[in-house]
């Protein structure tokens, strides 16, 4: 294969302006043309090197789609990675994540920020009552109604069992203890149905501020032993 002309000599001012003509229809197109690869006008090109050129721009158009392809899907298992296996709310292991870059946030730009931690009662004897059946809608019920009730900025997620979390950013704990109150009243205010039964919900909850000084774990265990303070106080009531 052979190009003709000499590249060694200046482009003259009749070569650049055919260059730029063919960047500009490549730009337009998407397509680029093999002159254009090479950096090169069509007239200084034979028929077979035009048309090796053209084999390897498919190929490379190809493998282009197939990493785009790749990468949506590589998106889309890092997305179900993340996810818990029964509700829509992000796994124990992203919430820890997500409790990090908040936590960094607070820290970098003095942002309060609160989690709290729900547990929800009684969920053996519903489902020892009811079935399994139940007790998963049961948990699908508190997953939909604390998202439906917190902010877009602010992260839910299920911490496993009958345990979940929230995130509360420009939340300072005595906002969250009131916003933790208020999510409480909105799981509870009516019964989870499942077939031709229902069954009311009730659940514990703590929290605890998000600090600089503790990390994504040893916060979501004060909050969980926040939670349970308050759980046996209830209890001893």
């Amino acid at each position: 294969m052979k190009i003709t002309g000499a590249r060694s000599e200046p482009f003259s001012a009749s070569r650049r302006r055919a260059l730029a003509q063919a960047r500009a229809q490549a730009h337009s197109t998407g397509q680029i043309e093999p002159a254009e690869f090479l950096g090169v006008t069509a007239a200084e090109m034979t028929p077979s090197v035009s048309a090796a050129v053209q084999n390897l721009l498919s190929q490379l158009e190809d493998l282009r789609g197939q990493v785009g392809r790749l990468k949506a899907r590589l998106t889309e298992v890092e997305d179900l990675a993340d996810r818990d296996a029964l509700t829509p709310l992000l796994n124990r292991r992203a919430l820890l994540r997500e409790l990090g870059r908040v936590r960094t946030f607070a820290q970098r730009y003095g942002s309060p920020a609160s989690l709290v931690y729900f547990d929800l009662d009684d969920l053996k004897s519903v489902n020892d009552r009811f079935g399994h059946a139940a007790g998963d809608a049961a948990l699908k019920a508190v997953a939909q109604r604390l998202s439906a009730n917190v902010r877009e900025s602010d992260v839910v997620g299920r911490m496993g069992g009958d345990e979940f979390a929230v995130i509360l950013v420009q939340t300072d704990q005595s906002t969250a203890e009131a916003k933790a109150a208020a999510l409480a009243r909105a799981v509870e205010a009516e019964p989870v149905k499942f077939g031709d039964g229902s069954s009311p919900l009730q659940v514990s909850w703590g929290v605890r501020e998000i600090t600089q000084d503790a990390e994504p774990e040893a916060l979501v265990s004060q909050a969980d032993a926040a939670m349970y303070a308050k759980k046996r106080g209830r209890r001893s009531a």
